[in-house]
């Protein structure tokens, strides 16, 4: 895979898609947790996340985002192994929908770069306590730029979690156990 996008080289966890298997058992329990919070019907049900491909991505990508602002600063490696997992779960599910063995390193360099462009606009709104900012991220990024009132719901879930996440000890997490309050 050639990685010539710039964000590519912001971003080295994308490089990382070709590493051995650091997924342990921690690391997979904190990626099915993330997943399980995903699926929550009140995403797609009540609050107007599509329900494709896109916007499961989407709120996976949220979710590890929120984690990850835990985490980061204080274990890098593990956060690492985790997204390591969620991107080879994405290229193998990409395969089981038919994607060819050309196609898939660019969908994956892709959607890399959408979650960190994600992942930076969801810390730099959240880091300035910018209910507003995060509104519009969440706006642009799961609902195509449209959808205030329920970018609006998801921002205000999204702080939620983040407070959520951050009463639980980091040692907690990397020992494979994250808790994510309820989605109303």
């Amino acid at each position: 895979m050639c990685l010539t996008h710039p964000e590519a080289e912001r971003n080295p966890m994308i490089l990382s898609l070709f590493r051995k298997n650091t997924a342990t058992d921690a690391v997979y329990g904190v990626y099915r947790s993330i997943v399980a919070q995903s699926r929550q019907p009140v995403f797609y049900a009540e609050w107007g996340v599509p329900d494709t491909v896109t916007g499961r991505f989407d709120m996976i990508s949220l979710h590890m985002a929120l984690v990850f602002r835990r985490l980061r600063a204080q274990s890098k490696d593990f956060s690492q192994a985790v997204f390591d997992l969620f991107f080879k779960d994405m290229d193998r599910s990409l395969r089981e929908m038919g994607a060819g063995d050309l196609g898939v390193p660019k969908k994956i360099q892709k959607m890399g770069n959408l979650f960190f462009g994600l992942l930076a606009a969801i810390n730099d709104a959240m880091d300035r306590n910018d209910r507003e900012a995060l509104i519009g991220v969440i706006s642009r990024n799961i609902f195509e730029g449209g959808d205030r009132e329920n970018a609006s719901r998801l921002a205000d879930y999204a702080l939620s979690q983040d407070k959520v996440l951050a009463g639980q000890p980091v040692s907690a997490i990397t020992a494979g156990t994250v808790n994510f309050g309820t989605a109303a």
